[in-house]
């Protein structure tokens, strides 16, 4: 199929940043492209050639879009899914598939997934209710502390805290949800594995993520990880095996965990651009953005190397405020050398939300991470 100046329409349900970041390379590459979003004010409504507002949790919305294009994928887990199996049942083609979304948009399911499929993961136990799990501490079956994890829409660091205490249960919605071995670790990692229709398959160089202790958000990813080649190994060995029990098209990003005793464990996994990806624009031969478009599309995929150490930071809303967004001191940090800022069009701040990441480059890793901090230190996301 001649996907370049041609008939030809890519659908992406959902208009936000990463939406608008795999635009870029449809804009390079001359691909026709539809997207589906919730907000009239959707960062990726400037950069498609057709915008639709509509919810993404919405059959008959979902379906009526799919409908208009030839291949469909998602910048966001919280879709119908119902209305993406008819839509593969009317033949067209939707990279991840309607099975990948329904089992990762479950973190129950995600969970038993890796057990059935002898990928490594913490322990767990599974709650219809989170009023149950009091029962289930009194009767011995789990003690604290522990990580509990809301199982559908959690995202963003939203649906997940560590129970310490009885008292840190109560303010929790009582929902579907899943209690997890807290573990110990070192680092956490990730790798993005990119996998076309025909099975062949690249990875991109492990990455390390430093959290944000509050907000429990990425605050900066650091690549390469700064870990030992054996450790590298093993987890892009898990993420292959990850990938290739998921056979998904496009990327997936897999979060890992690297025990205390160098084991590594998955924590989860995204099936779209990741977070943990966007130092690529900047650093690798091809970005996670053109590479998820080379996977859908059955294209060769692209070369997965840094050309260059890169570190990625997260630009957060600033605690106390909320209201139209002004990015402080950003004048200083373009002064910065390999520094460039991403703004996603948020019009909008408030606490924490994500508006923006910025890109530090440089040979040296352990420079960009001091650059990085100077970053994080000099630039503001406020509001007027």
């Amino acid at each position: 199929m001649n996907y370049f100046s041609s008939k030809f329409k890519l659908g992406i349900l959902g208009g936000g940043q990463l939406g608008k970041m795999i635009l870029y390379n449809t804009r390079k590459f001359d691909v026709h492209t539809c997207v589906l979003d919730p907000s009239k004010e959707a960062p990726a409504r400037l950069a498609c050639d057709e915008f639709f507002v509509g919810d993404l949790m919405d059959y008959k919305s979902v379906v009526e879009f799919g409908e208009k294009v030839d291949v469909l994928t998602i910048e966001i887990e919280n879709v119908n899914v119902d209305a993406l199996e008819t839509l593969e049942n009317k033949g067209i083609k939707v990279y991840p598939s309607a099975k990948t979304l329904k089992t990762i948009q479950n973190k129950a399911h995600q969970k038993l997934f890796y057990v059935d499929n002898n990928i490594p993961t913490a322990e767990f136990s599974r709650f219809a209710y989170t009023s149950e799990i009091d029962e289930a501490v009194e009767n011995g079956g789990l003690s604290y502390p522990f990580v509990w994890k809301s199982a559908r829409f959690g995202y963003d660091g939203q649906g997940v805290k560590i129970v310490k205490r009885y008292t840190d249960l109560i303010d929790l919605p009582n929902v579907e949800c899943i209690a997890e071995k807290m573990i110990p670790f070192k680092n956490e990692l990730a790798v993005i594995v990119a996998r076309n229709e025909r099975g062949d398959l690249k990875t991109y160089p492990v990455v390390e993520m430093e959290f944000h202790p509050e907000a429990n958000q990425v605050e900066y990813v650091i690549c390469p990880a700064r870990i030992p080649d054996e450790i590298a190994k093993k987890a892009e060995l898990v993420a292959l095996k990850t990938a290739a029990a998921f056979k998904h098209v496009g990327l997936l990003a897999v979060e890992m965990f690297q025990t205390q005793e160098d084991d590594i464990l998955v924590n989860e996994v995204a099936p779209r651009p990741h977070n943990s990806g966007h130092y690529s624009i900047e650093a690798s031969y091809t970005c996670q953005f053109e590479q998820h478009l080379r996977a859908i599309l059955g294209l060769p995929l692209g070369k997965t190397e840094s050309k260059v150490a890169g570190v990625m930071v997260n630009l957060v809303g600033a605690e106390d405020y909320t209201g139209n967004v002004v990015y402080k001191n950003i004048e200083k940090i373009l002064a910065m050398d390999g520094v460039t800022p991403h703004i996603y069009g948020k019009k909008q701040t408030r606490p924490f939300r994500k508006m923006g990441h910025v890109t530090i480059v440089d040979e040296n890793i352990e420079k960009a991470r001091e650059v990085a901090e100077k970053v994080k230190r000099t630039i503001e996301v406020i509001s007027e």
